[in-house]
């Protein structure tokens, strides 16, 4: 013969046990899961580069030099006075992605950008002697054709943002630390 308190006793012992099963099959999975989570964070090397340091005095005005940093090419661009100019005058123009070359740089002469298309993450052409620079005489995608002007500026092609500028500090004309 059994009683209420029987039944109801079977009852909690059951969804304890529902309870506990459930638990067990969340923390096992979370357990499997965990070293493939894990492997998506980056590799020490890449931790190792949170910033780098550039000297810059070396380079010459007019020149463009590419280093690294967290596995990105970042573009340092040495400006002449016109394409400072060029960059100030074109604030107004009809932009892709407006923003002012004041915005953009902490010092006029040297713009410092991740050098990596917006639009499917290429690498535009422009850093070398000879190479396509675009109507802007900048930088040229030459996948889809978006060109950026002297401010890293979109000013024409599928780009839908202009080339992103890192996180930088400019220390007296003399070095630049990235990151």
């Amino acid at each position: 013969m059994s009683t209420d308190d029987d039944s109801e006793q079977l009852i909690t012992k059951r969804d304890f046990i529902f309870i506990a099963t459930g638990s067990m099959a969340v923390v096992g999975a979370a357990a499997f899961a965990w070293p493939f989570i894990d492997s998506m964070n980056p590799s020490a090397s890449v931790r190792g580069m949170a910033s780098v340091e550039v000297p810059i005095s070396a380079i010459e005005l007019g020149q463009r030099v590419t280093v690294k940093w967290r596995g990105h090419p970042i573009f340092i661009d040495h400006r002449t006075p016109p394409q400072i100019a060029a960059a100030v005058a074109d604030d107004n123009a009809k932009l892709i992605d407006p923003q002012h070359d004041a915005d953009r740089v902490q010092n006029p002469e040297w713009l410092v950008v991740v050098g990596v298309c917006t639009h499917l993450g290429c690498i535009p052409l422009g850093q070398k002697e000879g190479d396509p620079k675009g109507d802007w005489g900048s930088w040229f995608c030459p996948c889809h054709g978006s060109q950026y002007d002297t401010s890293g500026r979109v000013r024409r092609g599928p780009a839908p943002r202009n080339l992103v500028i890192p996180p930088y500090e400019l220390i007296q004309n003399r070095r630049v630390v990235i990151g």
